[in-house]
């Protein structure tokens, strides 16, 4: 089986730490994320993996490289304007039309079980099963309207805020950006044109009465497209290990700094006296003496010439989140 990794994104909720790579190339616990998927493959014994590329795909490129170091072999699929996840799929329709393949998104971390889901796909006979999850905290992911034989029957809007008297055994179902794909489903794929599976393609099939099944998986899934989510995320894992914060290679936190509930990249260095909370700080950013810093991400300016937003501090750009 092959499988599409979707990482043509342009990172626009994750920004500023995407103003110099892909998401995908954006390091989740000292490691790219992008790392992190190929490893997951290749556990469940995917060896040839498509990675589409638009925003920053050099970055991509230098981490992965042919895919040797993953034992996989990874074919490109370069997007000179942005093909939304159907279109990235027509682009290698003639890598991916003679067997059933496996598309992911590239910007979640996850440890589901795809022998599962690809059996539970062999027995249902679908034209695709989508991997779904139970949204209990009601975040902010489109809901997936699943009958009672296990089919989506539609694509809908964001859930209902939580409250306490909303059930956790009645959770709206999200999708997590997995999905295991039969090569019929270029039927439905608009040719040479942008489109979305969940928008233009899917719900097409739909229609004409093909089988799209549900899958409603546990495990862990995060989801790291907001500042918030790649942090609290990030956090989740740290807890696990006793630990507050996490850094890069080549950090330095002097004696008399306090860091908590942040994350590192490398080469930081955060001075005496500081204070760092529920922070992210970027590559090769140096703090100055007396920053008091709580929900911020923080970048050398440099990479970010004509900010959007945030404040230029000296040498850095800080944007709160």
């Amino acid at each position: 089986m092959r499988a599409m990794i979707l990482a043509a994104g342009l990172g626009t909720r994750l920004w500023p730490l995407t103003a110099d790579r892909a998401k995908a190339a954006v390091p989740f616990l000292n490691k790219p994320i992008i790392a992190h998927l190929l490893e997951y493959l290749r556990r469940y014994g995917i060896t040839d993996v498509i990675i589409n590329l638009h925003h920053q795909g050099d970055s991509i490129r230098r981490i992965v490289g042919d895919g040797s170091r993953w034992g996989v072999r990874v074919f490109y699929s370069e997007e000179p304007e942005i093909l939304g996840t159907g279109g990235a799929l027509d682009k290698v329709r003639h890598l991916l039309q003679d067997e059933t393949f496996l598309v992911i998104n590239g910007k979640i971390i996850t440890d589901i079980d795809l022998h599962a889901v690809c059996e539970a796909h062999r027995q249902r006979a679908a034209l695709a099963t989508l991997v779904l999850m139970r949204n209990t905290r009601r975040e902010r992911f489109s809901v997936v309207e699943v009958d009672g034989d296990g089919c989506i029957v539609r694509f809908g809007g964001m859930p209902p805020p939580l409250t306490e008297e909303a059930p956790t055994d009645h959770a709206p179902l999200l999708f997590t950006g997995i999905q295991v794909v039969e090569p019929e489903i270029f039927e439905f794929i608009p040719r040479g044109t942008f489109s979305h599976t969940t928008v233009d393609v899917y719900p097409r099939a739909i229609a004409c009465g093909r089988r799209i099944a549900a899958y409603i998986a546990e495990g862990q899934w995060y989801e790291l497209s907001t500042l918030e989510r790649y942090l609290n995320a990030s956090l989740a894992f740290l807890r696990r290990e006793g630990r507050s914060f996490i850094a890069g290679a080549g950090t330095i936190i002097e004696e008399g700094a306090k860091v908590t509930e942040s994350v590192l990249w490398a080469r930081v260095r955060i001075p005496r006296g500081a204070r760092v909370h529920h922070c992210i700080i970027g590559d090769d950013v140096t703090l100055p003496h007396g920053s008091d810093l709580t929900r911020v991400a923080v970048v050398r300016a440099a990479i970010c010439p004509s900010p959007h937003m945030g404040t230029v501090v000296g040498e850095n750009l800080i944007v709160p989140f």
